[in-house]
């Protein structure tokens, strides 16, 4: 016999969450966290030594932070990582240095304002993530309302802090030698 579950007249049930749809939602922001955290650490590496690499290295400590805590959210949630995304955001990434940048054989000015600008419309993407995700925390006991509200705290403060920086660097990248 099967048992037929009726509600209240007038009571409503949170619809489920779509789980396909959510496992590639995911599955994008993992490609760009990877891609994110590849391109902090070449980042990092290029300019290695300055004030730039000082103020940087927080924020991609930070960043990494957050691609494991995607992972984490994955997990908690049953949802498989594709590795082929994975590998498309770090060739994607990968892809990226190859882009002019008016000097062929030195590093230019430029590249790193480039790169700030970059990054700071990935921690946008990643801000958006979260809060989708705060959002649907609402309706899914798996999701950790207080870790997702931290984590959207946190990316904002890194786009804040990627955003001063991307404004010292437009000083550097157009200053007359």
């Amino acid at each position: 016999m099967t048992e037929q579950r009726t509600d209240p007249p007038g009571a409503h049930r949170a619809p489920a969450t779509d789980m396909s749809l959510l496992g590639i939602y995911l599955n994008d922001h993992l490609a760009g966290a990877t891609a994110g955290t590849a391109r902090i650490r070449y980042l990092l590496r290029s300019c290695r030594g300055t004030a730039l690499a000082d103020a940087l290295t927080p924020v991609a400590a930070e960043i990494a932070e957050d691609r494991a805590s995607l992972l984490h959210i994955m997990r908690r949630l049953d949802v498989p990582v594709r590795r082929y995304k994975v590998y498309a955001g770090r060739a994607a990434e990968q892809m990226s240095r190859l882009k002019s940048n008016g000097s062929l054989v030195r590093r230019s000015p430029l590249s790193t304002l480039w790169e700030l600008e970059a990054m700071g419309l990935g921690v946008e993407g990643k801000t958006a993530g979260w809060q989708t995700l705060r959002d649907l925390a609402a309706t899914d006991a798996r999701l950790d309302a207080r870790q997702l509200d931290d984590l959207v705290a946190r990316a904002r403060r890194q786009r804040a802090t990627l955003e001063e920086l991307r404004r010292a660097q437009v000083q550097v990248a157009f200053r007359e030698t």
